[in-house]
């Protein structure tokens, strides 16, 4: 096997399509199946079930594409490595961050990394906890932003900020007069919510099920000033961070008696290679997080 064939094989069992694999690669569609075919004679395998212009995995293909994954991304992690040392690296920063933080935590930090390193290229990926932790995984991003508590065994990373959960209300909600709501009082309200696999709802839905509550669920999205919208105009309360309930203007936070604290934390894939650009990143992360907390 060679890294050729890998690279084609992990793209068209990706895509489950081998013209979409020859647009990734820059190849004619021919000599993707060419190669997927050569391989499968060299292994003595088939490695595609091939019906009806749908193509899927067989249970031989299935394991080889774990051990493709990991041999390509350590090609790509020690090509890296070495494009560094000669000083060719192109110098690319792919970081993910949940919505939540990239819209008021993040935007100073990213502005005051890029002028201290003008050269360095910056790609934000916005999504859920749950979809960064996948694109880790599978090499798609370099780092990301994710709750330590939820971070999976094949990550690794150092917690920069802790954050306070509060229950958001309306200034005329009964609720608004407490000085803290307990669990059983916040399910008991039609609630507002992110989407699975937003920390914000899979923190929430940790909650309820340690209590054996189902939450009433009235709305889901991922837009906050929706989110601000519909819990001003009554219609449910929620459960944000601080800066999120502060940006509104005339919406209160009240922490929950059981204070719900997040130790937020920057990862990455275990045991890879950290390039120079991402281990610049991490330490301006770590440098800087406490001050942009404070703004």
């Amino acid at each position: 096997m060679d890294i050729k064939a890998l690279r084609c094989f992990s793209n068209v069992a990706r895509y489950s399509s081998f013209t979409r694999a020859a647009e990734q690669l820059h190849l004619a569609q021919p000599a993707v199946s060419m190669t997927i075919k050569r391989l499968e004679q060299q292994l003595g395998l088939t490695l595609f079930h091939r019906k009806e212009r749908k193509i899927s995995l067989t249970d031989e293909g299935h394991r080889l594409r774990l051990h493709a994954d990991k041999i390509l991304q350590a090609v790509n992690d020690a090509e890296l490595e070495m494009q560094e040392l000669t000083g060719l690296t192109n110098g690319e920063v792919r970081v993910g961050i949940p919505s939540m933080l990239g819209s008021y935590y993040f935007p100073p930090l990213l502005m005051g990394f890029r002028h201290r390193y003008p050269g360095l290229r910056l790609s934000v990926v916005e999504g859920g906890t749950a979809r960064i932790q996948e694109l880790l995984e599978q090499g798609e991003l370099d780092i990301g932003i994710i709750v330590d508590e939820l971070k999976p065994e094949s990550l690794e990373g150092k917690i920069f900020l802790q954050e306070q959960m509060l229950v958001c209300v309306p200034q005329d909600h009964p609720l608004a007069q407490k000085q803290s709501i307990s669990y059983q009082e916040f399910f008991a309200e039609e609630l507002v919510l992110f989407k699975e696999g937003f920390f914000h709802r899979q923190v929430t839905e940790q909650i309820a099920k340690k209590l054996q509550l189902i939450p009433k669920i009235s709305f889901e999205t991922n837009l906050i000033p929706l989110i601000q919208a519909i819990v001003r105009q009554g219609f449910g309360i929620s459960a944000l961070l601080n800066r999120a309930i502060e940006d509104a203007g005339d919406l209160i936070g009240i922490p929950f008696t059981e204070p719900v604290m997040l130790d937020l934390c920057i990862a990455w894939r275990k045991g890879s290679y950290l390039s120079k650009a991402n281990s610049a990143f991490v330490d301006y992360l770590l440098e800087h997080s406490a001050t942009a907390a404070q703004r």
